[in-house]
């Protein structure tokens, strides 16, 4: 029996690094897992943070404690609420418009988010509308993933810088004013 025979025979028969093994294939899937859970943390507490801000801002537009809100200063009192959005004025996009009583149209299906590549701030809808009127307000906030790659953003709506989109939507009815 030649040299090379007893070493592939010994080589066979030893289970030196079988704990590596096991390391090398089960590491990557359990960093993976950890990675997607983490992003999706961070994603819904970004989208709970968003919700409740719109909420907060909505409910002072429906018990009239906001006279006439600019587009900018919705943004401001949303962003304030909402502490965990990073650079939320610059990331969010508001839209606000009165629903036809005779149509009941909502908004459309895609929010109209902050481009990002661009200067030049995309057109939306900001009509505060009058006396005892039904409002639609929805608010789009574009935020980059921490992990990129990961595969957890695939049925998420993402624009062409790599971004995820959180739409969050809201309705109330103006008060009258005296």
């Amino acid at each position: 029996m030649s040299l090379f025979t007893r070493l592939i025979r010994r080589f066979r028969r030893s289970e030196k690094g079988n704990a590596t093994i096991e390391f090398v294939l089960v590491f990557p899937i359990f960093i993976y897992i950890f990675m997607s859970a983490f992003e999706s943390g961070l994603l819904a507490v970004r989208h709970v943070m968003l919700e409740r801000a719109l909420d907060l801002t909505v409910r002072d537009l429906r018990l009239g404690n906001l006279a006439g809100p600019t587009h900018d200063e919705l943004k401001t009192l949303i962003c304030n609420r909402a502490t965990i959005l990073p650079d939320c004025m610059n990331a969010l996009q508001l839209e606000l418009r009165p629903v036809s009583t005779t149509t009941w149209s909502p908004l459309g299906s895609n929010a109209t988010c902050v481009d990002r590549s661009g200067t030049i701030t995309p057109v939306v809808a900001f009509d505060g509308g009058g006396d005892n009127e039904m409002m639609l307000v929805r608010a789009c906030a574009i935020f980059d993933p921490i992990f990129t790659g990961n595969g957890m953003g695939f049925h998420m709506r993402v624009d062409h810088t790599g971004g995820y989109a959180l739409v969050s939507t809201s309705a109330f009815v103006n008060e009258p004013r005296s």
